[in-house]
């Protein structure tokens, strides 16, 4: 069972930048951020694809960069430019053969 743990949520102002951190227990190719806003479904913000590059949702092009550092378990989102929308929990998720997903980190933009 790869368990996952987020860590650098919490609350800037628009315009502003933020960083998550998610680390897995045990390397784990498959991984990415997803986030889910209130009354919203979840959605797909970045991820590795299985040949291992970084792919992006629209909402994220040219404001959030995904990276991973494979010695370390660790995917990391660093998240620039950020807009009220962009209010809400971010999770980590990891796949092989199931989804994995990490229990959340909340991600607040307002002034």
């Amino acid at each position: 069972q790869v368990q996952l743990v987020e860590s650098g949520g919490g609350l800037v102002q628009p315009g502003g930048s933020l960083r998550l951190s998610c680390a897995a227990s045990e390397a784990i190719g498959r991984m990415g951020w997803f986030r889910q806003a209130p009354g919203k479904q979840r959605e797909l913000v970045a991820h590795f694809t299985s040949s291992g590059k970084p792919d992006y949702a629209n909402l994220a092009k040219g404001r959030f960069t995904i990276s991973r550092d494979n010695a370390k378990n660790t995917v990391d989102l660093q998240m620039s430019s950020l807009k009220p929308e962009d209010t809400a929990v971010y999770y980590c998720w990891a796949y092989r053969g199931t989804n994995y997903w990490g229990s959340g980190t909340q991600v607040t933009v307002s002034s």
